[in-house]
């Protein structure tokens, strides 16, 4: 015996594969469907020190703010307060925006972006069926417009 998973959205593409699955001689006793709770809260932003998502807010405020102090330094040279005041002036302005350009980037456009996109797995589809028919069923999944499938022999 062999179970297929496989993901759907939860629409009438999943109740199109499941009737077409018993046509093919799947029983509904070899069909399970479990419906998942998708994440309602936000993620956070500031990482803790046990828990990181990969998003770095400092990396474009090191870059600019790296950039604007050599800018600041090299001006500084004519301005009163010199070089050094500048250059640190420079960097922690440089920082600041580039922290603010990655805040509005991952609040706003990323946002907006995840909510255009929408193809978020709904459903999971178990089927457990002999090896001959593990083709048939994976290709009424994919016609169905399955998000993902795995085989497990």
């Amino acid at each position: 015996m062999v179970q297929i998973f496989s993901t759907f959205e939860h629409s009438t593409n999943l109740e199109l594969a499941i009737m077409e699955l018993e046509k093919n001689g799947i029983g509904k006793d070899h069909i399970f469907a479990v419906p998942l709770t998708n994440r309602k809260t936000e993620r956070r932003l500031f990482d803790s020190i046990h828990n990181a998502d990969g998003i770095s807010l400092t990396s474009t405020g090191a870059a600019l703010g790296t950039a604007l102090a050599v800018v600041g330094a090299s001006v500084g040279y004519k301005l009163a307060w010199g070089p050094i005041y500048w250059g640190l002036i420079g960097a922690a302005g440089g920082f600041v925006f580039g922290v603010c350009i990655d805040l509005f980037y991952y609040k706003v456009i990323k946002k907006q972006q995840r909510l255009l996109r929408g193809k978020n797995s709904e459903v999971i589809l178990v089927i457990e069926c002999e090896e001959a028919k593990a083709d048939t069923v994976e290709a009424v999944l994919w016609h169905h417009f399955a998000i993902g499938t795995a085989r497990v022999v």
